[in-house]
């Protein structure tokens, strides 16, 4: 799909069939988010394929968000393997993680896989449930599947401000 066309009609799905996202497609969008750029070339981005009925359980106890997904990705980083930026304020963990997930949502709709960026949750909770390491902080999570019949976008999706709203040339 033309790149332009993924960025137009991608949207966030929030009801999902039963249809498992097939093997080549899951590699594909998981590969996206490795090839994702990270400071220093860090890599400190885990993701977690989440399919087992006990572990969507898990999740389904810390979020209403799943939406029926049959795949869920738990996008996480290594918090003691990240670049602190000048001033000591921030650092790259939550930067890198945010565009491997990006990067893996706008694959998903490449492949014509649905998706949808959840961070309706506690992190520090879902973490525990899934046993992730101590070093680990949870950015978000992404469901992954095929929309259920009658799901399409909000009626608000393509409500969008003028680019001279959002953008300041200086």
């Amino acid at each position: 799909m033309e790149f332009k066309e993924v960025v137009k009609n991608r949207y966030s799905c929030k009801k999902y069939s039963d249809r498992r996202v097939e093997a080549d497609k899951l590699t594909a969008i998981l590969n996206a988010g490795r090839l994702a750029p990270t400071a220093k070339n860090l890599q400190e981005q885990h993701v977690y394929v989440v399919q087992s009925a006990e572990d969507l359980a898990k999740i389904d106890a810390v979020t209403p968000c799943r939406y029926g997904a049959p795949t869920v990705l738990v996008v996480a980083y290594d918090s003691k393997n990240v670049f602190t930026y000048p001033g000591g304020k921030r650092d790259s963990g939550t930067e890198d993680a945010t565009i491997v997930a990006t990067h893996m949502i706008l694959a998903a709709a490449d492949e014509g896989v649905d998706s949808c960026w959840v961070n309706f949750l506690d992190p520090e909770k879902l973490a525990g449930a899934l046993d992730l390491p101590e070093n680990e902080e949870v950015l978000m999570v992404m469901d992954l599947g095929y929309a259920a019949e009658g799901a399409g976008p909000l009626p608000n999706h393509s409500n969008r401000k003028p680019l001279d709203e959002t953008v300041t040339y200086m």
